[in-house]
């Protein structure tokens, strides 16, 4: 049965307070600050103000500040000089178009130039952090693609998922100590539309007993749950957990999540070189 979805409190932020890791695996160079935006018009995942919760919490360890923000107008250049990171909190582009800045922005001329500024702001050294939801801000864009990794498919309903540990030894996987992790989500599939496999995985879908939906095909080949990569100057940190807030009371997925973070801001040193081994899935239609 699926978790059941409640509100925000503060006594479930108290509780995340108390599972968060106490010490960070690096100390940040310099004092690091990240732009979280939590807006979106395609679907709303409950679990939005939970996920900001809980990256704010981390922040309280000392590895960064946040602003949180519902303006997309803030990702202009001349703010985003000011920060370290951006983070896309289940922003899902309304399916209309999958083109996130389109849906807040008129002028077809200018939702271009916000997507370009957050892919320049990477480039030259910026941060880039994606929850869940985060990853679907575009479906039909080469560059965005290049810059995140790849792009949303689709998902099967919601079920019990095991994520495989692609390399144990890795420095953002040791908290697992070599087990997979198990919870109750989303299994996000995701595919290479427009460039090739160009990534570090560290989360691998289990998919052997998934249960999928018929009417949207299968997916062969490795369904990667979490990756890092390098964009030009920048870094990427992708996590697909989660779609409930349930599963953040874990505290090896905290770990894991602000480990991933302080990677993106450039604290934290890891094998981030594309693996030679990565590949997209591939989506079937014979099911």
């Amino acid at each position: 049965m699926s978790p059941q979805e409640f509100e925000l409190s503060d006594a479930w932020i108290d509780q995340i307070r108390g599972t968060m890791p106490k010490t960070l695996s690096v100390e940040p160079q310099r004092p690091r600050k990240i732009l979280m935006l939590s807006e979106c018009m395609g679907f709303r995942h409950w679990v939005i103000p939970h996920t900001a919760a809980v990256i704010k919490v981390m922040g309280e360890t000392g590895a960064y500040n946040v602003v949180e923000t519902t303006d997309p107008m803030d990702f202009l250049p001349d703010n985003l000089q000011n920060f370290d990171a951006i983070l896309f909190n289940n922003t899902c582009s309304s399916k209309e178009g999958r083109d996130y800045f389109s849906d807040y922005v008129k002028e077809p001329e200018l939702a271009e130039a916000l997507k370009d500024s957050v892919i320049n702001f990477v480039a030259k050294g910026g941060g880039f952090i994606a929850i869940h939801g985060g990853n679907l801000a575009y479906m039909f864009c080469e560059k965005w693609e290049r810059m995140q990794g790849m792009t949303f498919c689709h998902h099967p309903h919601q079920q019990q998922l095991t994520l495989n540990l692609t390399e144990p030894s890795h420095a953002l996987l040791k908290v697992f100590d070599g087990e997979a992790f198990e919870h109750f989500d989303e299994p996000y599939l995701f595919v290479c539309k427009y460039n090739e496999p160009a990534f570090r995985p560290l989360l691998e879908l289990d998919i052997s007993n998934l249960s999928w939906n018929e009417n949207k095909g299968r997916h062969s080949g490795p369904c990667y749950a979490a990756w890092i990569k390098r964009y030009e100057q920048g870094r990427i940190f992708y996590s697909s957990p989660s779609h409930n807030a349930q599963s953040f009371e874990d505290s090896r997925l905290l770990q894991f999540m602000l480990d991933g973070i302080q990677y993106a801001l450039g604290d934290l040193d890891c094998d981030d070189t594309n693996s030679p081994d990565a590949k997209a899935s591939v989506l079937i239609s014979d099911t």
